[in-house]
C-alpha cells in the first residue's frame, strides 16, 4: 500500500507535521555530514578577525541572517546584519577592510548578494558564503564556503524555503557556539551582553534583593520543643524553620524532616529541634545572584535556600516562589 503524499489534503495535520520535521532533521544531518576543514578555517579566521562579522541575505535568508548576527553578537563575536540593497545604496560605508562578509544565499545566484559580495571583495575584505550550491557565482568569489545544501525542502512543492533555512540556521548556531567556545566565553561575559530584559534581570539580580531577611524568616533555638517547631513552621506557611544560635545557623527543619521523624516513633515530648534538624544545610552567599540560587535549587530539588553573609552570619532565606513569581523577579 502506497503511503500518502504530503500534498494529499486528506492527510492528517499531525502526520504532515511529523513528515516536515523528519525532512528538516534530515537536512540538518546532511549539513552535519558535510562539515570539514572549511568549518575549522572559518572559525579560525573569524576568531582572529580584527573587525566585525557582516551578515547579509535577502528574504528568508535575510531573516535567518539577522538571527545568526544576533546570536554571534550575544556570544562574544561582534556581528551586524546589512541588507544587500541598503549596502549597495549607501550602507557599504560601515564595512571596513578588517571586517568579514558572511553572505547567505541558498542558490548562490541572488543578484543583490553577488553584487554586494563583489563590491566588498574589491575592498579587500574577507568573503564567506553560506550557500546550497558549492559552484555558484557567490561560492566562486568567496574566500571560504560553508555548504548548507539540502536534498529537498519540506514544502511539498519543493519551493518554499523550509528545510534549507532550518539547515542554515543550525549551521549559524554551530558557528556561533564554536566561536564562543574558542573565546572561552563565560557566564559573566554573557551577563555583560544581556544587562536588560528578563534574562538580564535573572542573571543580574543579587540574591539579597529577593530574599526574606533574617527578621522575616521562621527560626527556633536548638532546644525548642516539637510544639515550638510546629508553630514556627506553620506561622509563615513556608514549610520550614531554621535553627539558630544568635546569628549563627545550626540547621534547618522542613515539613519532610517532621514527617520522617514521626515515622520513627520518636518521643514527641522529649524531642528537641536539634534532633530534627538537618545540620549544615545548603547555603548561598548574599552577594551571589538569583540565577545561581535557582540553579542550586533545581539541581538539588529543594524549594528554599539559606542565605549567609560572608562572615557566616545568617542573612535570610530565599524561596523558589520568590524566584518564580511571588517576589519581584518574573521569569518568562
Amino acid at each position: 500500500m502506497q503511503s500518502q503524499s504530503i500534498c494529499d489534503p486528506a492527510m492528517p495535520a499531525v502526520d504532515i507535521a511529523r513528515r516536515v520535521l523528519e525532512i528538516e532533521i534530515e537536512a540538518i544531518r546532511g549539513v552535519m555530514g558535510k562539515l570539514d576543514e572549511s568549518f575549522d578555517r572559518c572559525v579560525n579566521l573569524l576568531y582572529g578577525l580584527r573587525g566585525r562579522i557582516i551578515i547579509t541575505g535577502v528574504g528568508k535568508s535575510g531573516l535567518i541572517g539577522r538571527k545568526i548576527a544576533a546570536t554571534l553578537t550575544s556570544t562574544g563575536s561582534p556581528a551586524i546584519f546589512v541588507h544587500p540593497l541598503e549596502g549597495l545604496h549607501g550602507d557599504l560605508g560601515i564595512i571596513s577592510r578588517d571586517d568579514a562578509l558572511m553572505a547567505i544565499s541558498n542558490s548562490g545566484e541572488t543578484p543583490e548578494i553577488t553584487s554586494l559580495a563583489a563590491t566588498v571583495k574589491k575592498r579587500g575584505s574577507l568573503i564567506m558564503a553560506m550557500t546550497g550550491r558549492a559552484f555558484s557565482s557567490l561560492a566562486r568569489m568567496a574566500d571560504l564556503v560553508l555548504d548548507c545544501r539540502v536534498q529537498r525542502e519540506a514544502c511539498p512543492l519543493n519551493m518554499a524555503p523550509t528545510a534549507s533555512t532550518t539547515a542554515t540556521l543550525a549551521l549559524g548556531d554551530a558557528l556561533a557556539i564554536a566561536l564562543m567556545t574558542r573565546r572561552d566565553f563565560r557566564r559573566e561575559d554573557f551577563l555583560a551582553h544581556h544587562p536588560g530584559g528578563s534574562l538580564g534581570e535573572r542573571l543580574n539580580r543579587p540574591i539579597r534583593d529577593v530574599m526574606l531577611d533574617r527578621a522575616a524568616i521562621p527560626q527556633v533555638h536548638d532546644d525548642a520543643s516539637l510544639a515550638e517547631v510546629l508553630q514556627s513552621i506553620s506561622r509563615p506557611n513556608l514549610g520550614f524553620t531554621v535553627v539558630t544560635s544568635g546569628d549563627r545557623l545550626l540547621g534547618i527543619i522542613t515539613d519532610g524532616d517532621l514527617r520522617r521523624a514521626l515515622e520513627k516513633n520518636l518521643n514527641i515530648y522529649e524531642t528537641r529541634s536539634r534532633d530534627l534538624m538537618t545540620r549544615s544545610p545548603l547555603t548561598i552567599s548574599d552577594h551571589r545572584t538569583a540565577a545561581e540560587a535557582l540553579e542550586i535549587m533545581e539541581s538539588k530539588m529543594i524549594t528554599a535556600l539559606v542565605v549567609l553573609h560572608d562572615d557566616g552570619g545568617l542573612a535570610g532565606i530565599v524561596h523558589l516562589h520568590d524566584l518564580l513569581g511571588r517576589g519581584e523577579i518574573r521569569f518568562t
